[in-house]
């Protein structure tokens, strides 16, 4: 992987982990259109690396959150900070069990399969011209609520089904504050993607020999920069109720990419 294809895959893992438009879905298009002959369980370690990057993105953009979060837990004692927390909990029970029991069918959705992102970025501008049609309300999260969030981020694992764009939509369907609903989607996915990156490095023991690790390092930081912009612009975007022009792109990339795929 040269150093110009490690940039470029970080800006867009950068820009597309927070705007909904799939980030993996663009990952494996760009790595397909730069030719990229990795193999799965390689794919699949830089996808994680990268998307580690704008999770420390994440960690930047809402630390005062995080802190007021960790205070409140360290009150040892039930409270919002506590509450919020076990409703994160609740959120990540299914992509859990997706991970520990689906792992290698994921590593297969990770080969430049651009059939399948293309119809799951078809998928993903249904429902965000949905979701961009409901009304604004001003309830929170609720356990419920945080289940269902956690199972619509499991199915989202699949490449071209943006994670942020559906858990963030989902909740607008259920009646949560267009705001609280970005913030959950954003934190929801931090401790899912450390304990993936942990889990990928373990597995891929075999294979990290064949990783070029300086190229990565470059394409992290260019992940990491580029999506604390995006972070922020997203949030600024689902207040104003503008997901239907992400429909509208997404429909056209994934429309390009079946036609690709197909070819």
């Amino acid at each position: 992987m040269s150093y110009v294809e490690a940039i470029v895959l970080g800006i867009i893992q950068g820009l597309t982990e927070f705007l909904p438009i799939s980030s993996s879905g663009h990952l494996e298009i760009v790595k397909t259109l730069f030719g990229n002959q990795a193999e799965a369980q390689e794919s699949l370690f830089l996808t994680i690396a990268l998307h580690v990057a704008t999770a420390l993105s994440t960690i930047v953009v809402f630390r005062k959150d995080i802190l007021e979060i960790i205070k409140g837990l360290f009150a040892f004692k039930w409270n919002e900070s506590t509450e919020f927390s076990f409703k994160i909990i609740l959120s990540m029970i299914p992509a859990v069990l997706v991970g520990l029991f689906l792992q290698d069918q994921i590593e297969l959705l990770f080969a430049q399969n651009l059939i399948l992102v293309g119809a799951m970025l078809c998928l993903t501008a249904i429902i965000l011209f949905w979701a961009d049609k409901a009304k604004k309300t001003d309830k929170i999260v609720s356990s419920q609520n945080a289940i269902v969030l956690g199972i619509v981020q499991a199915i989202a694992i699949l490449p071209g089904i943006s994670r942020s764009g559906s858990t963030i939509a989902t909740a607008v369907l259920l009646g949560i504050d267009r705001e609280k609903a970005a913030r959950f989607s954003f934190l929801m996915v931090l401790p899912l993607i450390f304990g993936s990156m942990a889990k990928t490095i373990i597995d891929t023991e075999g294979v990290r020999h064949k990783i070029e690790f300086l190229p990565l390092f470059f394409g992290f930081f260019a992940a990491f920069f580029t999506g604390i912009l995006a972070c922020k612009w997203m949030i600024a975007l689902v207040k104003k109720s503008q997901l239907k022009y992400f429909s509208l792109y997404c429909i056209i990339v994934g429309g390009i990419a079946l036609v690709y795929g197909l070819l």
